[in-house]
Order: structure tokens, then sequence, then C-alpha cells
């Protein structure tokens, strides 16, 4: 499996990135200085592809079917591209505030801490549906890991299109969500750009 290994800071400063997207509450006090700072047409177009990708995680060729399955979905392909992104099983672990960072909601999901519905999935780019109910199993529940990860991720704001039990660890997806509640900067119209020449 291929692993991302390149620091975390150094990757938001290259694509202009604030790391509290990605759940890191980090500063990085160096700035990025290009010698010409003209770009191009398909440098923005790269920038924000990699930008989405590196948010969540997903390598170019997950990202590509992602994107051939929102083209052929009804409505505007950006749109539904984001919306399948944001519910991807460890994105939705991590915005339920199970896990600090989107890394970290991957192991778990990996580890197979979750279960949707009662079953125990470990595949961190499942695709959850309205209705779905998310929660850590009951043997972790007690671990001292989600007592310092409830902790940290108490304060959150959970979006709304989901609903939260910290003290149980669990979750319900009440809907799926639309462009206009997914806080991620990233301007998807220029991957579908990029993906339709």
């Amino acid at each position: 499996m291929a692993v991302n290994r390149v620091p975390v800071l150094k990757r938001c400063r290259s694509l202009g990135l604030e790391p509290s997207y990605l759940g890191y509450d980090k500063k990085s006090n160096r700035t990025l200085n290009r010698a010409n700072k003209k770009m191009s047409e398909y440098g923005l177009q790269l920038r924000e592809k990699q930008k989405a990708k590196f948010i969540y995680g997903v390598l170019e060729k997950p990202f590509r079917n992602y994107y051939e399955k929102a083209d052929r979905m009804k409505g505007m392909t950006g749109e539904n591209l984001m919306t399948i992104l944001e519910s991807r099983l460890d994105n939705v672990v991590f915005r339920l505030g199970f896990a600090r960072t989107r890394r970290e909601a991957r192991q778990i999901v990996g580890h197979k801490h979750v279960l949707v519905n009662g079953k125990q999935v470990n595949i961190p780019s499942y695709l959850i549906k309205a209705g779905d109910v998310i929660e850590i199993r009951e043997k972790s529940k007690s671990l001292q890991r989600y007592k310092d990860i409830v902790e940290v991720t108490g304060g959150r704001l959970v979006p709304e299109w989901l609903d939260q039990d910290l003290d149980g660890l669990k979750g319900t997806v009440k809907e799926l969500p639309s462009r206009e509640v997914i806080d991620v900067p990233v301007d998807e119209m220029l991957i579908v750009e990029l993906y339709s020449k």
C-alpha cells in the first residue's frame, strides 16, 4: 500500500493550506518564497486537485475513480465529487470527533475499531449513506486512547449533517452533505476543468 510520508506542515505550506483543516493545531512560521509568483492555469488546477487529494488522504487512481463516479451522477460534477470525498468512512469518523486527524481516523478504521450499522468495517474508503449509524466498537470504548481523543475534539464543531453522541462514541448520518456545508478550501470547478481536458 502506498503511504504519503511528506511532512504535513511542509505539504500544507506548499499548497497554501491551513493545517487546521487537517486537524493539526500546529502552525508553521516559515513562509514559502516562490521566485516567479505567476502561476499558469494548469498549475492552479493541479494545485486544487493536489489539495483535495492531500486533505482527504486519497491517491491518484481512487481520486480519478471518484471523479468518474461524480461525473455519472446527476447534478454538478464538482459538488458530487466533494460529497463523495466527504462521505468516506475515515472522514466521517474524523468529523464526528472520534479521531484528531484524518490520518488517525484512517488508522482507527483500519484497526477494526469502527462499526457501521452494527457491522465491523475496516475499509477507510467505505462510502456511508444517509441514516447510517457509526460507532466505536464496545471493546475499544474503554481504551485510554479514546478518552484522550474526546478531550481534544470535544470542543470541535460537528457538521449539521451529522448527529454526534460523544459519550457513547456514536454518531448518525442525518443526510449526505451538500457543498454549502463542506468547509474545505478547495475550488472543485478547477478540478473538473483539469479532468475534462
